[in-house]
């Protein structure tokens, strides 16, 4: 059985990869939603195996020196930071992963392999699902503990906050940030061709259960992940009748929600559109209770004037903490931006090497050839991510951390193989 079991595993590794490492990349995909502990006692070990034998080094590869750049530029910040042992603290975000990026090719370098990797991570988040349908509608709450408190799922009793499905994360909005992510991965693997009709019964099941555990978290962001994954994951050729029908589809919403539409068209577009969608987007329930220091705006602006103040260096990881209560009375961890707060922390040229390495991945692979399938996923999910981190920061989860830089590998797999081939005779 356990033979068997190691040689299904086995199966699809990538040429350049190493067979053990990909039973562990593998596993660790699988358990990464449910238990970051163990997921990373098998991604490192992963990681390790995927450094060796590689045919270039870390420093040949053009696509790792804005991430060399960036991390010397943060060491450097460290040093003059308004509280050092937050901003050492805070380098375990970034620098680790930089090594990841490189590290996890390997495992994602063909585009059997990514879909392989893309099924694991959806197969990962049945339980993120299961839990937060049974947080809301049978009463679930944690904690739940295993391996002897190796694995502890909290779950907060309603959810978090009271009424919003969190399931296996702290707060909403992150468990939005992680089932948008695999939605796009999801649709593929339900519309992939060779499904038998029992096969296909199954993974339409657990994707109908996805799109409504996402509902239920109530995020904004979320929601307009559900649309905009769609038109991505299916293609340039549904896009004739997919667009009008999903502009047709969001006509009532945008008369149900956005101000100075006449209550005549108002009026019926809101008994069309649930109440707990038209007024959760235009945020009518809080109207009036919110302070401007809770809002975005503000946050934003004050990100902006610490920017101005330390432009190079910035003031340090996790000094928006600290900072934002001085400047406005209100605390807040971050910046609900990740620009903004890759500004604050570690200065303009830390935040224009990493984005510019984020969308020069997503705009090369996009120009190297028709995609596939779960390539198109691939890339819309990394899309995804990046219009999150625009209003939010879930990268500070280090479960869609590690799924984020897994998912910038791909890219950088892909481009690599396209010119691979491109340069190959013939």
């Amino acid at each position: 059985m356990k033979a068997r079991l190691l040689a299904w595993l086995r199966e699809g590794c990538p040429a350049v990869a190493s067979p053990w490492g990909w039973c562990l990349f593998q596993l660790g995909l699988l358990l990464l939603p449910s238990t970051v502990l163990l997921a990373s006692l098998l991604f490192v070990p992963a990681l390790v195996l995927g450094s060796l034998r590689r045919e270039g080094s870390y420093w040949r590869d053009r696509w790792n020196w804005p991430l060399l750049a960036a991390g010397v530029w943060m060491v450097l910040g460290c040093f003059g930071a308004v509280r050092a042992d937050l901003a050492w603290a805070g380098l375990a975000n970034w620098l680790p992963f930089f090594w990841g990026f490189w590290g996890f090719q390997p495992y994602v370098a063909e585009a059997e392999a990514r879909r392989r990797a893309a099924l694991w991570l959806v197969a990962g988040t049945v339980p993120v699902v299961l839990t937060g349908l049974g947080q809301l509608w049978w009463g679930w709450q944690g904690p739940w503990q295993g391996l002897g408190g190796l694995v502890i799922w909290f779950m907060a009793p309603g959810g978090e906050p009271e009424g919003r499905l969190s399931g296996l994360f702290d707060y909403a909005n992150i468990a939005a940030a992680w089932l948008a992510l695999v939605w796009p991965l999801m649709l593929a693997a339900l519309i992939q061709p060779g499904l038998n009709r029992t096969r296909r019964v199954v993974v339409f099941s657990l994707a109908a259960a996805l799109v409504t555990a996402l509902v239920l978290t109530e995020s904004r962001n979320g929601w307009g992940a559900l649309v905009l994954a769609v038109p991505l994951v299916l293609g340039p050729v549904s896009w004739p009748w997919l667009l009008p029908c999903l502009a047709l589809a969001l006509v009532p919403v945008l008369l149900a929600v956005l101000p100075g539409v006449p209550a005549l068209l108002q009026d019926p577009a809101r008994a069309l559109v649930p109440e707990s969608v038209w007024a959760r987007l235009s945020d009518s329930r809080y109207a009036g209770e919110r302070a401007l220091a809770s809002t975005r705006l503000s946050q934003w602006g004050v990100a902006l004037q610490l920017i101005s103040e330390r432009p190079w260096l910035g003031w340090g990881a996790a000094a928006f903490s600290v900072l934002y209560p001085l400047r406005s009375g209100k605390w807040h961890g971050h910046s609900h931006n990740l620009p903004l707060e890759l500004g604050v922390s570690h200065g303009l040229p830390v935040t224009f090497a990493v984005l510019a390495l984020v969308l020069a991945l997503l705009v090369v692979a996009l120009r190297c050839g028709r995609l596939g399938l779960f390539d198109r996923a691939w890339w819309a999910a990394v899309l995804v991510l990046v219009v999150l981190h625009g209003t939010d920061m879930p990268f500070f989860d280090s479960r869609l951390n590690i799924a984020g830089w897994i998912l910038l590998a791909g890219l950088r797999s892909r481009i690599r193989h396209a010119h691979t081939v491109g340069a190959s005779p013939g």
